[in-house]
């Protein structure tokens, strides 16, 4: 049992962890200083808000109460990474995607203003890669900016306005378009980074992304004439397997194993799908029951993790129907 002296130590700590999941959440500078109250036994050390255990020790060492509050110390230690934290790791890969889908489009604009028609289409390959794998996010979070970077068919901006002309017709005439597609980039770069997100906002995309590759993609795909329509698909399910990975599966797999290992399942059987040589390999029909079942299987895990069933493009709840 804590000594009446080790009181006010454990009242500080408590208050200085509040303050550090409060600064997560505001998104405040690592740098910044919050000032501490002094506690009975003197003035604790200056916080370390980036790292709690860090903060628990010195809290201990301080308090001359070192043995017993190691177990404190292995406590936290132990703790899994709570689901805001876990959100936040998410966020860096999101980050790093995103900037990958504008660096493309920038350099699309180096090549198409220096004339280089096939430096230019490998540019507007690059970017999609970055821009597929962010989809969990782009059609849940930001779907004004989503549709004017990839509305498909018969776009006449965005990614398949410039395809058009680039790819169909090897036309280099696009210069507002990628303007355009920069612009737009660099605002949805902006939001991944900005934007507050929420575990039911992306399990929402997880789930729209996974129907889109069966119902929407598979007929020809989204990019026919760059013949990137696998690719685009493969890099929405690489999101996918990431963002359940990052997002979802430990607290699935605690609350429910069985679950976690059958939307693992799910995911895999996808992917496996797509390895096929080409769009022509693939049987539209098992493509698209292979992507509701994964959606049905997203739609029970909710329910476990205590979240909403997803819903598709800001309708009504998935129920399978058409199966």
């Amino acid at each position: 049992m804590l000594s009446g002296d080790c009181y006010p130590i454990v009242i500080e700590l408590m208050r200085r962890v509040y303050v550090f999941t409060l600064a997560r959440l505001l998104r405040v500078k690592q740098s910044t200083e919050f000032a501490l109250s002094p506690v009975s036994s003197g003035s604790l050390p200056s916080a370390d808000l980036r790292c709690p255990g860090k903060l628990i020790r010195d809290a201990c060492v301080f308090g001359g109460r070192t043995v017993l509050c190691l177990a404190l110390v292995a406590a936290a230690s132990a703790l899994p990474a709570s689901a805001d934290e876990a959100v936040e790791r998410y966020r860096s890969v999101m980050i790093t995607d995103m900037g990958r889908a504008l660096e493309g489009a920038k350099a699309l604009r180096e090549r198409l203003a220096a004339n280089d028609i096939p430096g230019a289409k490998q540019a507007w390959i690059d970017a999609r890669v970055g821009w597929e794998r962010s989809e969990v996010f782009t059609s849940a979070f930001i779907p004004d900016l989503d549709d004017a970077i990839d509305a498909w068919p018969g776009a006449s901006s965005g990614f398949h306005g410039i395809e058009a002309k680039l790819f169909g017709a090897g036309r280099t005439d696009v210069g507002d378009a990628t303007d355009g597609l920069v612009r737009d980039l660099t605002a949805a770069d902006k939001q991944v980074h900005e934007m507050p997100l929420t575990r039911q906002g992306l399990l929402n995309g997880l789930a729209r992304l996974a129907y889109e590759i069966g119902d929407s993609k598979v007929d020809g795909g989204e990019s026919r004439l760059s013949g990137t329509s696998l690719d685009d698909m493969r890099n929405n399910a690489d999101g996918i397997e990431v963002a359940y990975g990052m997002l979802f599966a430990s607290a699935l797999a605690a609350a429910d194993a069985k679950l976690d290992a059958q939307v693992r399942g799910e995911i895999s059987r996808l992917k496996a799908l797509l390895a096929a040589k080409d769009l022509r390999s693939i049987d539209p029909e098992q493509l698209q029951k292979a992507s509701e079942r994964l959606v049905l299987t997203l739609s029970a895990a909710a329910l476990k993790l205590g979240l909403e069933t997803p819903t598709l493009e800001g309708g009504p709840t998935f129920t399978g129907a058409g199966q």
